[in-house]
């Protein structure tokens, strides 16, 4: 998925994401948990296993 189809789906601005990458804001953690939730949940309704998130390995820690 491209940029424009990620702000898309996520329902997130364009220029939000943008400026995360350029680092002129940051990215909430509580964000982050939710795509990877939703992502989760999406996978586990599909049927495919095969994506888990670890929250040891996780980069959210503070």
């Amino acid at each position: 998925m491209n940029r424009k189809e990620f702000c898309d789906y996520y329902g997130i601005p364009y220029r939000t994401v943008q400026d995360w990458e350029a680092g002129k804001r940051e990215l909430p953690d509580y964000l982050l948990r939710l795509i990877i939730y939703r992502a989760e949940v999406e996978h586990a309704i599909k049927g495919d296993s095969g994506l888990t998130v670890d929250d040891k390995d996780s980069s959210l820690e503070s």
